[in-house]
């Protein structure tokens, strides 16, 4: 029962469910407009969740074919798998850390100038997983693992979201939300390149871009559609892969995954079908973003005034569709160069860029480097946060490796800046005992 009890709380549609549905009681909605809310705010993530699993199978799939093709064995930088392992040794702990950083951030939100609420559940379970790991890595007791961690994941779900915040602003007009999403020092450092790049004069330049009106001739002004975009861009990325597959002698592992389809059709389908996720995420995305953010207002007003909700990154994707393929490209490519210097280096640990995080990750990265570079803050800005994506977790990886948390890492920013300092902290104190 207590187990069951505490799963909730990594369910993020019943959380954004019951923050709508307080929110709807406390502005003294009537039952039936409740009711609707509430329901509309959980079917709509439950609608962008299915097309985030979708689009995770098939991304899945890229890495699979790409570390085929070229032969690379290494330790992928996939969150969802590192925190799977990290569950099965201490999923106890973890779950009391990932509890007691919900109700910090409330408290942290409400006595301190950072007032972002994370919405983010799943986020707040990986951040957990990361805290937990690096004092159990420590040998700290258990008491002051679990009170530690979840005092700091707290203070983190309020507090780094302002990072990137004036970007954001920027970025939505002014909407009250925030990004509820552990890469806020990446989408910050991105943001900050995007600036260098657009100059001081950004504004005017963005002023006069949006007046002017781009007529492209016959078949390019097809890529004003993001969907098309997204698929054409997939379906190239696949064939390449796929290729690459079968002219390195792996036609078995490509004809498996094709399974029913023919082996040359197979990446049209999975370009398509990328798409096709793509869509459905979207939809998700604009029906629950609305209702929380109108439900957000009376509990930010009554309980913890200027405060914003903190939404995961897709949330953003629609404000700057193009930029969340430029940031894909050059996470991605950002991914690669990391990888590549660590085998030149002849690093003892090699991560792999997972297409998940370059996209996710990497996209919100090109969307928050396009808000005052354009498209060359979007690509430089996520080229960067790219490398860290793949160099920063092999920093943590060796101590998470004794604990037996192999083949797996948690690539984003906060997790291992924060993650290394507080490392660090314990050693320093650990050596005057």
């Amino acid at each position: 029962m207590a187990l069951a009890f505490m799963n909730q709380f990594r369910n993020t549609a019943v959380i954004l469910g019951l923050i709508a549905m307080i929110g709807l009681m406390l502005q003294k909605k009537t039952g039936k407009d409740v009711f609707a809310g509430t329901m509309k705010t959980m079917i709509g993530f439950m609608i962008f969740n299915i097309g985030s699993s979708f689009l995770g199978t098939i991304v899945t799939n890229f890495t699979t074919l790409f570390n085929t093709a070229f032969k690379i064995q290494g330790v992928t930088t996939q969150v969802e798998i590192a925190t799977a392992l990290a569950l099965n040794k201490y999923g106890a702990e973890i779950a009391m850390i990932l509890v007691l950083g919900f109700i910090m951030n409330l408290v942290f939100a409400r006595i301190t100038r950072f007032k972002a609420i994370f919405l983010t559940g799943q986020h707040f379970l990986y951040f957990a997983a990361v805290l937990g790991l690096v004092f159990i890595a420590a040998k700290t007791p258990m008491w002051l693992t679990i009170v530690a961690s979840g005092i700091i994941l707290g203070f983190a779900g309020a507090a780094f979201p302002s990072f990137a915040q004036k970007y954001m602003d920027e970025l939505t007009g002014g909407e009250q939300i925030a990004m509820g999403h552990f890469n806020a020092l990446g989408y910050w450092l991105s943001g900050f390149i995007g600036q260098l790049v657009g100059g001081k004069n950004w504004q005017e330049k963005k002023a006069e871009s949006e007046k002017k009106t781009v007529n492209m001739p016959g078949f390019f002004s097809l890529f004003r559609d993001f969907v098309f975009s997204v698929a054409l861009f997939m379906i190239v990325l696949f064939y390449i892969v796929t290729f690459a597959a079968v002219a390195t002698g792996h036609m078995d592992a490509v004809t498996k995954m094709a399974g029913a389809d023919l082996w040359f059709v197979f990446p049209l389908i999975q370009g398509l079908q990328f798409a096709a996720g793509m869509s459905v995420l979207i939809y998700g995305v604009r029906q629950f973003i609305a209702e929380i953010t109108a439900a957000f207002v009376a509990i930010s007003e009554k309980y913890i005034p200027g405060s914003k909700p903190a939404i995961d990154c897709p949330a953003i994707f629609p404000y700057a569709p193009n930029a969340v393929i430029l940031g894909f490209v050059g996470s991605f490519a950002g991914g690669l160069a990391g990888m590549l210097g660590m085998v030149l280096f002849k690093s003892s640990v090699i991560m792999i860029p997972a297409a998940g995080i370059c996209f996710f990750s990497g996209g919100t990265a090109g969307v928050f480097g396009s808000v005052r570079g354009g498209w060359k803050g979007a690509l430089l800005g996520s080229f960067v946060v790219g490398i860290g994506l793949v160099v920063l977790p092999m920093f943590l990886y060796p101590s998470f490796a004794e604990l037996g948390i192999k083949g797996a890492s948690f690539p984003n920013i906060d997790y291992n800046v924060l993650g290394g300092v507080i490392a660090a902290v314990i050693r320093f104190f650990q050596s005057l005992f």
